[in-house]
């Protein structure tokens, strides 16, 4: 599996697959004219503007295309072919798995953004067998232990409302992804706290890659 050619970054947390000829978004956010891809799929973690914004979500889906999201997200929107997820959720998509895993946080200070209650989650798609799980807002948690055989882990370390470098680098290394990519920090860090960030990641994380986003200019909060 080539991941240059199956797995692309459009910055924040938000990605797109090709698979068997479709295509898959991940929390699509801050959608430029850069973005020539369409959405036969959205996948939706979590309920925060970043991650889950309606008019991103309709600039980049098909008309036939389908939504999964997780609970508080779309609810009282009227998007078609609409699935809710959680946690334990499994569906097969033309072909390709899809599973929703927890997405939590557990520090303290951290609790209040992400709560376990929320049912938010992060997904595993399988790509021909190279399975990538996006995680979601999240910290290292006791679910992420328990995940093998993935292809690639896309890990925030932002900091502040989800893991700092130092926590996803960790958290990295209990997966043991063949790749391990960090995400959502760029917009939070600035550009010296994110080289330090992706320093930290590529230092203490095995298999780290440091992907390119394949667009600009970048959202800053």
């Amino acid at each position: 599996m080539d991941i240059n050619k199956t797995l692309f970054w459009i910055g924040h947390a938000s990605f797109y697959i090709k698979v068997d000829g479709k295509t898959i978004f991940i929390d699509p956010f801050n959608i430029t004219p850069a973005i020539k891809e369409r959405a036969d799929l959205v996948l939706i973690t979590h309920a925060h503007f970043d991650h889950c914004d309606k008019n991103q979500i309709k600039k980049v889906l098909k008309p036939d295309g389908e939504i999964i999201c997780s609970q508080g997200c779309l609810d009282n929107d009227a998007f078609k072919n609409f699935t809710l997820s959680k946690p334990g959720f499994k569906t097969d998509f033309n072909g390709t798995a899809i599973e929703a895993v927890p997405a939590y946080n557990i520090k303290k200070e951290r609790m209040h953004f992400h709560p376990k209650e929320n049912n938010w989650v992060g997904y595993i798609i399988d790509v021909g067998g190279f399975r990538i799980y996006h995680a979601g807002d999240t910290d290292f948690i006791d679910e992420m232990k328990a995940l093998h055989g993935l292809g690639a882990s896309l890990l925030p370390m932002g900091g502040t409302y989800v893991m700092d470098a130092d926590e996803a680098a960790e958290a990295a290394n209990a997966i043991g992804a063949q790749y391990a990519v960090p995400m959502h920090y760029k917009a939070l860090l600035g550009s010296e706290g994110s080289a330090n960030a992706e320093k930290i990641f590529k230092e203490k994380a095995r298999n780290a890659l440091i992907m390119k986003e394949v667009q600009e200019p970048y959202y800053k909060f």
